[in-house]
């Protein structure tokens, strides 16, 4: 566990940049009984793996909990919990832990005073649900784990909730949690770190990628009507694996069981393309992963997903993001949260 006994000054716009005076950062991890041990160790394991990656201790955490002493999680995890004292020990941001009885926790009172003090808070899945529920009008947008969407849809007039993994409200953070939480972490300390020492903590978490904030959670696959016929998955399946020697529309097909009119059919009423535009935007979005995340020349980036040359990678990329592959990798800033922090 971090230290818990140095008060650092609220980070308010959270951006310590490249060649500042390293400072240590203290997170704050709000935890009530039946927390979610998976948000838990998503971040503190990110923090301590950041810690590993920069060679100090860059990143502190504290434990606190309205119900102090040892807090069980919502399996069999122990943490130890110090109070969580109103107007005292403040940290630098604030992460408040999904699990059932979030929703009964005392800790608005603590984030509306992070809130007051320019510090993020960060609310992951249930804690996200009871904001949004007792928010009548949050000065931004919203959003929580997708099961609770349509719930909370049901129940009132939420016309800021989105489907996203993390939104921003007036410095309350609203995300998903559960196995997106790493991946915010992550954006969070962005500021802090290389996009090398970034890719490297992405490649040590076994991450295939980092998603930004804004992007959507991966809950309305199941409503698409194209997944519920197997073999149209089958072809997706095809594309994904294929992706450094893309496969034909005719091979695709042939290797599935069906016809090429069934397919651009289905494509079309599903995704609103072509499978061939489908297949091109799945080799077009690995290859910015690649050009973003990791440090492989740029003509291996072409080679690993199938366009032959670095100037056809560079046009297609160029095409679809408006950004050609030198100016995505030589970008200073690291842009994972798609909003102000703090």
């Amino acid at each position: 566990m971090g230290r818990a006994d140095t008060v650092i000054k609220p980070l308010g716009g959270f951006g310590l940049r490249s060649g500042d005076t390293p400072v240590r950062r203290t997170f704050e991890i709000y935890v009530h009984r039946g927390f979610s041990e998976l948000e838990f160790a998503a971040v503190t394991n990110t923090l301590a793996m950041a810690n590993a990656v920069l060679s100090r201790d860059a990143f502190d955490w504290r434990v606190v909990s309205d119900t102090p002493g040892i807090v069980s999680g919502n399996t069999a995890m122990l943490v130890r919990a110090k109070p969580a004292v109103h107007d005292h020990m403040y940290a630098d941001i604030m992460v408040v832990l999904g699990g059932p009885r979030a929703a009964r926790s005392d800790w608005p009172r603590r984030a509306r005073a992070m809130q007051r003090l320019a510090a993020p808070v960060v609310l992951l899945s249930d804690a996200a649900t009871a904001f949004i529920r007792m928010t009548k009008s949050p000065a931004g947008k919203v959003t929580t784990h997708w099961r609770d969407i349509p719930v909370l849809h049901e129940e009132g007039h939420h016309p800021g909730l989105t489907d996203r993994l993390c939104e921003n409200s007036d410095g309350i953070l609203t995300a998903a949690g559960t196995g997106a939480t790493v991946e915010l972490i992550i954006g969070l300390i962005a500021p802090f770190l290389e996009a090398a020492q970034l890719a490297e903590i992405g490649n040590q978490l076994l991450l295939p990628t980092i998603r930004k904030t804004d992007a959507e959670q991966p809950c309305g696959a199941a409503g698409n009507e194209a997944l519920f016929d197997e073999r149209i998955s089958d072809a997706i399946r095809l594309m994904e694996v294929n992706l450094s020697e893309p496969l034909s529309m005719s091979e695709v097909t042939e290797m599935v069981g069906i016809s090429t009119r069934h397919m651009e059919r289905v494509f079309r009423e599903v995704f609103d393309e072509t499978p061939a535009r489908f297949y091109k935007r799945l080799r077009v979005k690995q290859a910015r992963v690649m050009i973003e995340t990791t440090l492989m020349p740029l003509m291996d980036v072409a080679l690993a997903t199938g366009f032959g040359s670095r100037s056809t990678m560079a046009k297609a990329v160029s095409d679809e993001y408006g950004l050609t592959p030198s100016r995505m990798r030589t970008r200073k800033k690291i842009d994972l949260l798609k909003f102000d922090a703090g």
